[in-house]
């Protein structure tokens, strides 16, 4: 949730930590603040509200200092204000610290340091670090000499003479939760202390200066060589390099790996806002996946022994080659009989989506279960099961506990109930790519906007290939039917350019009708029901509208009753085999005098007769219709958004990736 960004080195500090949390400012944006130290003292600035209201107070008040840490917040702990900003501070003002993360003991750990004197000023869980290394380092500082140890007794292994760094490891063993934290002591001038349980922190290494973060984002206008940190690790900073340790007191041998970002991507780009501007990236996403998972071999040796005989190549039977390269190993696949999709929020929508497809096109029961339940509530164990943790950012803290869990209640067990586990991620050096053998990289790009848009289609993107592979593994199509479903994905990036160079000024126009509205209702059917949930979803998130999304034959069984003329409703109606039955549906509403805006294509009479408006998408095949009929209703919402006058990219109490429970 919260943004935290580190640095020293040989430039102004400031300046480096304001501009990485702005990069990571769509973690959280209740509060900000940095600490920096200077002649010999912490200097501390903290801001309630964005960030812009931290860096007028830094104007005429920053240091040159060379080392400091920074935090964008989202509130869990204690209310949105000041005195919960970070950095927090130890009694003596010696300590600060910024947090990622929840620390669930920390009311223990709170009380037992009251007793020994420590003042706190804060309402937060994450003040209680800075006073345990105060208490810790207490302890430390007279046996410097001889030694530091861990908790058997041994040396610990490279850090002799190191207290700031042997006070932060014994603090983080007695630290229960979720959290990265960013340490710096007055008293140690020329180290920063960074360690990682559960939540995301990576280290950039540039020349002769270091940088920490929760993001790659704050890291590569500067540099390029990361080193993500895994759980139960801390690191030393100094100008002179870094060392990775674990919690244990072991010295780990790390390197760094090389990015391939380029700074431009998260950049607007001239456009008003991230969101719009990611909404308009979902053509080349679709056309990013297609050209690294397709694969041009399939159907190439039936064609060549036809032609070989002078006769025409008849696709009726699979070819050897799968149609798509995900480079998974059959034994995922093999003798499957259940999968389960864990997911939260727009990452759950697209696992409906998911569920739908795989179910039609290759016929293994699909279960699609928020994380935050499963994770208390699991479903009996099956033979056979595949499960796909689907998160963009590879740290949505839900989903990985239930991935962890149902990796631990499988790993003994018979070898038909052993763990088979996949990701769907958009960031595949996450902490998810370090849990799951399997990943399938959506390749996406850094998505900053925090409503979720061109990350959804490349999950779905993800579902489809995947599906196609398993068929292909199956013989649950015919090569006939594959080409037609090739055929229809790669027309995708066309249609949706097509969608958004001839609809979004007629929906920004649009949008002016509902900038006073209080209630939509969302409707689709089959494929279509979670584009229904996204739809009202998204403007939930953003315009702060009460929506809701149903499947449009439930219209009938009690959400009716809330439909009058002040309730638009938009119904998402596609030719296939509810075409007839949503139109239906449709008209239920429209007796009850709501507006109805209908997302269909415009040569449809029956539904230009149904609907007082249409927004027009391109025929396309029904399986393949949520990759065009999300994009008008991301549109309508960013719209009636910006028309608001809101934050689009920034909604309130919102952040970009949800790290805590």
């Amino acid at each position: 949730m919260c943004g935290i960004v580190g640095y020293i080195g040989t430039q102004a500090a400031s300046s480096i930590l304001l501009e990485g949390l702005r990069k990571l400012e769509y973690r959280g944006y209740d509060s900000a603040g940095i600490a920096t130290i200077y002649e010999d003292e912490i200097h501390c600035i903290r801001a309630k509200g964005k960030l812009h209201n931290l860096q007028e107070k830094l104007e005429g008040a920053a240091t040159p200092a060379q080392l400091g840490i920074g935090h964008t917040r989202w509130a869990t702990h204690g209310k949105p204000e000041e005195y919960n900003a970070h950095p927090h501070m130890d009694t003596a003002r010696r300590i600060a610290v910024v947090q990622n993360g929840i620390i669930e003991n920390y009311r223990e750990l709170r009380e037992e340091l009251k007793a020994l004197g420590h003042e706190f000023r804060s309402d937060t869980d994450t003040e209680t670090i800075p006073h345990l290394i105060a208490e810790e380092l207490k302890q430390i500082v007279g046996h410097v000499g001889v030694g530091l140890s861990n908790e058997s007794g041994n040396t610990l292994t490279g850090s002799k003479n190191l207290p700031l760094l042997e006070a932060v490891r014994r603090a983080v063993n007695k630290l229960q939760g979720a959290f990265a934290i960013a340490v710096i002591s007055a008293d140690y001038p020329d180290e920063l202390i960074v360690a990682r349980q559960q939540a995301p922190l990576v280290l950039g290494f540039g020349q002769g200066e270091f940088f920490c973060a929760s993001d790659t984002p704050a890291i590569v206008p500067y540099t390029r060589a990361v080193l993500p940190l895994e759980n139960g690790e801390l690191a030393r900073l100094t100008p002179l390099g870094a060392e990775v340790y674990s919690f244990e007191g072991h010295r780990l041998k790390k390197a760094p790996r090389t990015l391939n970002w380029n700074p431009v991507m998260v950049e607007k780009q001239g456009f008003k806002h991230f969101m719009l501007k990611e909404i308009y990236e979902q053509p080349g996403v679709v056309r990013a996946c297609l050209e690294t998972y397709l694969n041009p071999e399939w159907g190439q040796e039936s064609e060549e022994k036809a032609e070989g005989r002078g006769q025409r190549a008849e696709r009726t039977t699979p070819t050897p080659h799968s149609p798509v390269r995900l480079n998974l190993p059959t034994t995922l696949y093999d003798k499957l009989q259940q999968i389960q999709i864990v997911a939260c929020g727009t990452s759950w929508h697209a696992g409906l989506v998911g569920k739908y497809v795989l179910e039609q096109l290759v016929g293994i029961p699909t279960q699609v279960q928020y994380a935050s339940e499963f994770r208390y509530a699991p479903s009996p164990l099956t033979p056979n099961t595949l499960t796909i943790g689907v998160t963009q950012s590879g740290e949505t803290a839900d989903t990985l506990a239930a991935l962890e869990m149902e990796l631990e209640r499988r790993k003994d067990l018979a070898v038909e109930y052993q763990p088979r586990m996949l990701g769907i991620t958009n960031r595949p050096e996450s902490t998810l790519g370090n849990l799951v053998p399997h990943i399938i990289d959506t390749h996406a790009g850094i998505e900053i906007g925090v409503a979720a848009t061109k990350t959804f289609a490349a999950q779905l993107m993800a579902f489809y290939l995947l599906a196609l592979d398993i068929a292909h593994y199956r013989n649950t199509l015919s090569s006939e039917q594959v080409e037609k479903l090739l055929d229809g994905l790669r027309q995708l990036p066309a249609e949706i350019e097509m969608i958004l160079e001839s609809q979004e000024r007629y929906i920004e126009e649009l949008a002016h009708d509902f900038v006073d509205t209080q209630d939509f209702i969302f409707l689709g059917r089959g494929v279509n029901f979670p584009i229904a949930l996204e739809g009202a979803l998204k403007l939930k998130e953003i315009s702060y509208i009460h929506a809701e999304g149903y499947p449009a034959g439930e219209m009938k069984h009690g959400p009716i009753a809330l439909l009058d003329a002040k309730v638009p409703v938009v119904t998402i109606a596609m030719p296939g085999t509810v075409f007839e039955k949503v139109l239906s549906n449709a008209q239920e509403a429209r007796a009850r005098d709501a507006r109805l805006i209908g997302v269909t294509p415009m040569d449809e009479q029956d539904a230009e007769d149904t609907f007082d408006t249409l927004i027009p998408v391109p025929h396309v095949d029904e399986i393949l219709s949520p990759l065009v009929t999300v994009i008008p209703l991301q549109l309508l919402a960013y719209h009636i958004a910006a028309r608001r006058g809101l934050d689009v990219d920034q909604p309130r109490n919102l952040a970009k990736s949800v790290t805590v429970e």
